[in-house]
């Protein structure tokens, strides 16, 4: 099995080592082309109006002056081009990807586009700051995600699908197992700006994504990394609410 690993965090973060780990124990015919900064909240962004430079770090690894979007297509038609991965893995991202995060996600991104392009895909990432906001276990999605992705192949899933994994922040031996969820919605809002004064006249603004504990729905990605499980969402780009549609051909 050709697996083919990216991520948003960049060809350099703690995470992409912790994914190529669970990918070793998967295969040993592993490609990694990931963003060569980090290019985390940048959803499905496409680098259309400059040159996108392709980086060789070592054998199979290589980097993009790019987005995870633009890392999975250069991977796809270049790259990999005459025989193409079996699977995408993205992430493992420095944080969650629940409820509303997916859709500025680029660890999420980088699975859909992997999915567009006709191959199995999965996103996986680390949560933090629910349990211990010091701390972030890269150990237990190294420790999981092996079996977690097995797990997931051996079911399979539809076509135009990918599969969003969180894992708790808990310690490997405290995972409480795993859960397959609904996207769930935050009760609070997450966006926040700190406006400072430029020394040279005018205003700018640092904007912030705090998060905070809410009280989410069971059977919601968020209650169960909240429960201490791995959570695993189904998600697709069909962005249409259904029932409005129905409602406002009705009107």
């Amino acid at each position: 099995m050709r697996i083919l690993l990216t991520n948003d965090d960049g060809i350099r973060a703690r995470g992409l080592e912790v994914l190529r780990s669970i990918a070793a124990e998967l295969s040993d015919d592993v490609w990694v082309c990931a963003p060569d900064t980090e290019q985390s909240a940048t959803s499905r962004g496409v680098t259309l109006y400059n040159p996108v430079r392709l980086k060789e770090h070592e054998e199979c690894i290589f980097s993009v002056t790019g987005t995870p979007t633009d890392s999975v297509i250069v991977a796809m038609r270049d790259l990999l081009a005459d025989h193409p991965p079996d699977l995408v893995l993205s992430g493992v991202n420095r944080g969650q990807n629940l409820a509303e995060d997916v859709t500025f996600s680029g660890t999420v991104a980088g699975a859909l586009q992997g999915m567009q392009m006709g191959v199995p895909s999965i996103a996986l990432s680390m949560a933090r700051g629910f349990q211990d906001a010091q701390s972030l276990p890269w150990e237990t999605a190294e420790a999981h995600g092996a079996k977690v992705v097995r797990t997931l192949l051996d079911r399979g899933w539809p076509d135009k699908v990918v599969l969003n994994v969180n894992f708790p922040d808990r310690a490997p031996d405290a995972v409480r197992g795993m859960q397959i969820t609904r996207q769930g919605h935050r009760d609070f809002p997450m966006s926040h700006i700190v406006k400072r004064d430029h020394p040279r006249g005018g205003d700018y603004f640092w904007l912030t994504y705090g998060a905070q504990l809410s009280d989410p729905a069971e059977g919601t990605d968020l209650r169960a990394v909240y429960d201490g499980y791995i959570s695993v969402t189904p998600l697709h780009t069909d962005l249409t609410h259904h029932a409005a549609l129905e409602h406002l051909r009705q009107s």
